[in-house]
């Protein structure tokens, strides 16, 4: 029987030999007087399979490494699968100024509500708004830093922040968010925020000698206290038609001589730097 060549397979770019079948084809040969045959056969073999490997190897190591390095190169953002990925995604997006991809981390019904406004954010417009404007406000320099994160159930977490201005750390700025996340498509998005921020005001024992001072009407009051925490917004109102008939015009000329005044002093400020500064040029050239 002649001895079978050895066989290779080529597909997609990779060479396969054929040991298996190629051992069989030569182990039908007569084994005393094809001993050498075999053998040289054999080493020919591995020696052709190995230089076809090595002339393979350059040309995928490089296709995978332009692969890589397109991926590498590329903006392309994967979705995360937990709120806490998607929590540190959100605010990476705040501090890059990149409102496109911002976007794609808020629900459509979003509910954003930020303690330091009288009322929350509601729908996607509403809250894309608000980050725009922040965004705008904090510059080029300001960005937050992320503290602590954690996670609850039902898609819910909770992050720790404050703000930085070149890695410095900016005096009452800290505060917490908590995010409640829901699944559109294949994307986790918010659903639901609410931000906490620190109070600039260190009342210290004077909040609880306040708080024991409420508590204490609301004790002697109780009807007139159940009435007034059902209903919040009607004394609100009241209080606030009360300031706008009877104090505001009182307070509005007051108040707008007080900001005419606080402008003219940092334009004063400003031209007094400015001369300065132009007065230390010409001495310490």
């Amino acid at each position: 029987m002649a001895a079978a060549p050895p066989l290779s397979v080529q597909g997609s770019g990779h060479s396969i030999c054929l040991n298996t079948v190629a051992g069989l084809a030569l182990g039908s040969l007569p084994l005393k007087t094809c001993q050498p045959a075999i053998r040289d056969m054999r080493n020919l073999q591995q020696k052709l399979c190995i230089k076809r490997r090595a002339e393979k190897k350059p040309y995928t190591d490089n296709r995978l490494h332009l692969v890589m390095s397109a991926i590498s190169s590329s903006d392309i953002r994967f979705n995360p699968l937990t709120p806490s990925d998607t929590i540190k995604q959100f605010y990476t997006c705040i501090n890059e100024k990149n409102l496109k991809q911002l976007s794609n981390f808020i629900s459509s019904n979003c509910l954003f509500d930020d303690c330091s406004f009288p009322k929350p954010f509601q729908g996607k417009e509403e809250v894309m708004c608000f980050f725009e404007q922040l965004i705008t406000s904090m510059g080029q320099n300001l960005e937050f830093n992320i503290g602590l994160i954690c996670e609850g159930d039902d898609l819910t977490a909770g992050v720790t922040w404050h703000l930085e201005w070149k890695k410095k750390q900016i005096p009452l700025t800290r505060g917490c968010s908590f995010c409640e996340c829901s699944i559109e498509g294949s994307r986790l998005v918010i659903k639901k925020a609410q931000v906490i921020i620190e109070s600039p005001f260190k009342a210290g024992a004077l909040v609880l000698t306040l708080l024991k001072f409420v508590t204490s009407i609301f004790d002697e009051f109780p009807q007139a206290t159940e009435w007034f925490l059902n209903s919040p917004h009607v004394i609100l109102q009241l209080f606030l038609r009360i300031y706008s008939i009877v104090l505001w015009p009182f307070i509005s000329p007051l108040l707008g001589f007080y900001i005419n005044l606080w402008n003219f002093m940092a334009r004063l400020f400003s031209y007094t730097i400015k001369i300065l500064f132009y007065i230390s040029k010409i001495f310490y050239k």
